[in-house]
């Protein structure tokens, strides 16, 4: 696992995001873990938290696009840091672009906050979680309005490695409906790896007991 992986992982602690306990998620899953992005609450660690996204973007899916797209509300705070941070460690100026919830009629009009998207333009969607794909559902539709442009992907902080509406992860399901490509910064998968009966600041955060429980969420919702 690459070093900034397992950085991450720590950061998430760090800033209490990723949270062990009894959890229920939107779909009514009861859950061992959590992840929640609005916990990045400082400058420092939305600096971090964009270099992270960056190193996960670029990796996937290089410096061959255009604009990135943060759908509302936490997209926005998101697709900043991460453009930001793909200048400053690339030299690469993407544009950023997120919609609002509710159109503007007055001043800067229209659904659209930041760069507006343009004909020609490869977008790629960054997001905190994703679980079941309605996101993307929403935003796809909102891109493509622009005009002839190109969504080519979608990032994600974490991939729950959990089923969305069948058999298949949801970054899979969104794949194949969508036809676009998927990464996340890591996978619960890599969590584990990391934290299972390691000690981290003076504890162990995943113990036996805890592992069981994550490895029984699995084989109840856990994707082909």
């Amino acid at each position: 696992m690459e070093q900034y992986k397992k950085e991450f992982i720590e950061f998430m602690i760090d800033c209490n995001v990723l949270k062990f306990g009894d959890f229920v998620t939107k779909s009514g899953r009861k859950t061992p873990f959590f992840v929640n992005t609005g916990f990045y609450r400082t400058g420092a660690q939305l600096r971090r938290l964009g270099w992270y996204y960056a190193k996960a973007i670029v990796s996937k899916f290089g410096l061959d696009f255009d604009v990135l797209f943060g759908p509302a509300y936490k997209g926005i705070p998101l697709t900043v840091a991460a453009t930001m941070a793909i200048s400053e460690e690339y030299g690469r100026d993407i544009r950023y672009c997120s919609n609002r919830k509710e159109v503007k009629d007055h001043g800067d009009k229209g659904i659209l906050l930041g760069s507006p998207i343009e004909d020609g333009d490869k977008v790629v969607i960054i997001e905190d979680v994703t679980t079941a794909g309605t996101s993307i559902q929403e935003t796809l539709p909102i891109i493509k309005a622009q005009g002839k442009v190109e969504p080519i992907g979608l990032v994600v902080s974490v991939d729950r490695m959990e089923r969305g509406q069948g058999t298949k992860s949801a970054l899979k399901e969104i794949e194949e409906t969508y036809g676009l490509s998927t990464t996340a910064i890591v996978t619960m998968a890599e969590v584990v790896e990391h934290l299972y009966n390691k000690e981290y600041k003076g504890r162990v955060i995943i113990d036996d007991t805890l592992k069981g429980a994550i490895d029984a969420y699995y084989q109840q919702y856990g994707a082909e």
